[in-house]
């Protein structure tokens, strides 16, 4: 079982988003809580090279990002929200 955290910046851009994607980000965390951060089967997953940071598609318009810990049971949600805003170039 894996612990997964979110900073209450990610919980707050998390309640602005549809319903319909909360709901699917609900499913992802309980998903790696279960089964850990390497989720290939979620859409367009893909873990971004050289580093732990992990991210998947929850929708067309909207993306998760997470990483692991050193500890390696410990996984946090960096970034939820619009896909146009993601994180990627800092990574």
């Amino acid at each position: 079982m894996y612990n997964v955290l979110m900073s209450r910046r990610v919980a707050r851009a998390v309640s602005t988003m549809p319903i319909a994607q909360q709901e699917k980000l609900a499913l992802l965390v309980d998903d790696i809580k279960l089964n850990g951060p390497v989720r290939a089967n979620w859409p367009n997953y893909e873990i971004l090279a050289g580093t732990s940071t992990h991210h998947c598609h929850l929708s067309h318009k909207w993306v998760a990002c997470w990483i692991e810990t050193e500890k390696g049971i410990t996984v946090e949600v960096t970034y939820a929200g619009s896909r146009g805003s993601a994180p990627y170039a800092e990574h």
